[in-house]
């Protein structure tokens, strides 16, 4: 599940709608008619693969679910069912660990598409709380900023101090440093949280937990 969600991601990312990633020429194949596409279709297997092994969990819960305990023989089913999920998870897991290092990060698509929408709005309303604004009260605002914003059709970094203290007095010099993504990122500082040394934090579990399991 989880690898095809992976999949899946890697599908729409690479696709021209999102733009977010380009795959490399060895994982993916060419169109038999448009020369110009590039058919991710080592995501698209691996997503496919789901629904095989899922196949392979149904028959195998539907061979248990008539049987009283011990051992029975229609237990010699397990074997095909579990081999072939066992190969196949394997197969999967080589060739994405292979692919993810060589894919191309289009880091500039992706921030703009991390703003468009008026993303970044929640993080006006915090800054607000941050002046002594109770939340409920700078929902509000940022939300008639947002309107005012979707009818000029401009993002809400492209507000002015001086425009943005019509809506609320609050607003200072310092807002600027709010309307930024990577910034935005980086306060979600509480477990679970965005913030990079969260993440790193993460990573480091992570290593430790495999070098564990490959010692033992």
């Amino acid at each position: 599940m989880h690898l095809s969600r992976f999949a899946e991601e890697i599908v729409l990312w690479s696709s021209i709608e999102f733009g977010f990633i380009e795959l490399p020429d060895a994982f993916a194949t060419g169109s038999s008619m448009m020369p110009q596409k590039k058919n991710p279709d080592v995501a698209e297997l691996v997503r496919g693969k789901t629904g095989r092994l899922y196949g392979n969990l149904m028959a195998m819960l539907t061979t248990l679910k008539g049987l009283p305990l011990a051992y029975n023989r229609d237990l010699q089913e397990d074997k095909e069912p579990l081999f072939d999920t066992a190969d196949t998870l394997t197969a999967c897991l080589e060739i994405l660990a292979e692919l993810v290092p060589h894919l191309h990060v289009n880091t500039e698509r992706m921030r703009m598409a991390a703003v468009a929408g008026h993303t970044l709005a929640t993080e006006l309303a915090d800054y607000l709380v941050t002046k002594g604004i109770p939340f409920r009260d700078a929902h509000a605002v940022v939300a008639t900023i947002v309107r005012e914003a979707i009818a000029r059709k401009q993002g809400l970094d492209d507000f002015s101090v001086q425009e943005l203290q019509r809506f609320s007095p609050a607003f200072a010099g310092d807002v600027r440093s709010w309307l930024n993504p990577e910034a935005a990122v980086r306060r979600r500082r509480a477990p679970g949280g965005t913030a990079p040394t969260n993440v790193r934090r993460q990573l480091r579990a992570i290593e430790k937990r495999l070098q564990r399991q490959r010692r033992e």
